[in-house]
């Protein structure tokens, strides 16, 4: 494997799901202006996650309501018989 390819900066932040409001400890290099504080007492980076594995429908098991009718007429209209 190449030396110097892979970033030596890893830290904690905390990973914050903005769906559910479930957040998690990990480590990342990506950079974080707010901090929030963790249940250990200190000060993290916190990285906002749109989606993440407690939300997403397959790994809860739960479908999610999508609008699909603005996708379906799309479709219609590119594919009507003119």
């Amino acid at each position: 494997m190449k030396q110097g390819l892979h970033p030596e900066s890893y830290r904690f932040v905390v990973f914050k799901d903005m769906s559910n409001g479930d957040a998690f400890l990990g480590k990342s290099t990506a950079n974080s202006k707010e901090t929030i504080k963790w249940e250990d007492g200190n000060d993290y980076p916190v990285i906002k996650l749109e989606i993440s594995s407690t939300s997403h429908p397959f790994f809860t098991g739960k479908n999610m309501l999508v609008d699909t009718a603005g996708r379906i007429d799309k479709f219609k209209k590119k594919y009507a018989k003119k």
